[in-house]
């Protein structure tokens, strides 16, 4: 059986010599000695000066609404996993749609300033399969109208932008390790914040709002991650170079083998480092697609049709129409993407494709 993806396993010894280290220590959660380590490594990679990890990649964006949304309207995508969405109205704020750009699937920043109402308080946009949205005219857009900007990157990890971490741009970012990303603690996420100010306040928010074992700075919530989750992340980055280094042969060799005389792919952004996090097709039609998608089934062979349904169509939403993101979401595929993809399974996933378009 081959999936859209799988989730890398570093060897089993590694990861079971840094969860003795918090046997040894007698210390599981509560920011021990691994989850200190884990964040100053990332910090290192990244090339970034802070970081806060979390148990899983949605607490950041619900920490987010709750201090930058303040019960108002959050322009955001349609085109996202649900989390996006869900985090803005679990917090009591609004989503307001605007639809994305065609090619790059990313918020269309040309259509931001329309939805600006007097109740608007925050853009949430998600670069998209990793890919970067358009981050400086967005910045242009939010400091004309006094908002603040909060990045979903669950899909970025590594991903550079004008030789800048994409963590770098808005007043915050986030990140999701879940098990099924390039870099991943099995479960967990991150939070990314270059504000002194307001990287403090995150920290508490992720933490019950201790500032103290017996004051408080202010409200929060339990976002800690834990010391068996840190355990693999530790044992993942090492290998980060060959995971990279893996998933882009295997997005060149679905470049270079896959008849896009009826399909296209994703554009990515000028002057992006991009991570090969996904491989997105997208059909003329939705009925091409679901006969692509059976005839990978009948061959055990699972994609994914991320991100479907649009955002807006799902009824807690109450979105308007957004014919790009709704007509790209019934008609996009991610074809499987992951280290030990063996060249002819992925010969069958190509020839499948060639040979029934």
């Amino acid at each position: 059986m081959i999936n859209v993806t799988k989730a890398f396993l570093p060897p089993i010894a590694e990861y079971q010599a840094q969860v003795q280290r918090a046997w040894n220590n007698v210390w599981l959660t509560n920011r021990g000695e691994l989850v200190l380590e884990l964040e100053e490594k990332l910090k290192n990679y990244l090339s970034i000066s802070n970081i806060i990890t979390t148990n899983n990649g949605t607490i950041p964006l619900q920490i987010a609404m709750k201090l930058f949304g303040n019960g108002g309207e959050i322009i955001t995508t349609p085109f996202s996993y649900v989390a996006t969405t869900a985090a803005i109205v679990w917090e009591n704020c609004t989503p307001v749609f605007v639809d994305i750009h065609p090619d790059y699937l990313t918020i269309d920043e040309t259509k931001i300033e329309a939805a600006i109402t007097s109740k608007t308080t925050a853009i949430l946009a998600t670069h998209v399969f990793g890919n970067p949205c358009h981050v400086e005219a967005i910045e242009a857009i939010a400091q004309k109208h006094k908002l603040k900007v909060i990045y979903d990157a669950a899909h970025c990890f590594g991903v550079t932008y004008n030789n800048q971490s994409i963590f770098d741009f808005g007043d915050m970012s986030t990140c999701s390790f879940h098990a099924t990303k390039l870099f991943h603690t099995a479960e967990g996420g991150a939070m990314f914040c270059n504000d002194e100010k307001w990287f403090k306040q995150l920290y508490y928010s992720h933490n019950f709002g201790h500032k103290t074992a017996l004051d408080f700075h202010g409200l929060g919530i339990n976002g800690k991650i834990s010391e068996l989750q840190a355990a693999m992340g530790l044992a993942v980055l090492p290998y980060m170079e060959t995971i990279l280094g893996e998933r882009k042969k295997v997005v060149d060799y679905y470049n270079s083998n896959i008849d896009f005389s009826k399909l296209k792919g994703l554009k990515i952004r000028e002057n992006t480092q991009w991570n090969n996090s996904y491989y997105p097709i997208i059909f003329e039609t939705e009925a091409e697609l679901l006969l692509i998608e059976q005839k990978l089934n009948e061959l055990q062979i699972f994609p994914r049709r991320y991100f479907c349904p649009s955002l807006n169509t799902i009824e807690y939403t109450n979105g308007k129409p957004m014919p790009v993101s709704e007509s790209i979401a019934s008609r996009i595929l991610c074809l499987p993407l992951y280290v030990g993809l063996t060249t002819p399974e992925l010969d069958t996933i190509i020839s499948t494709i060639n040979t029934n378009l």
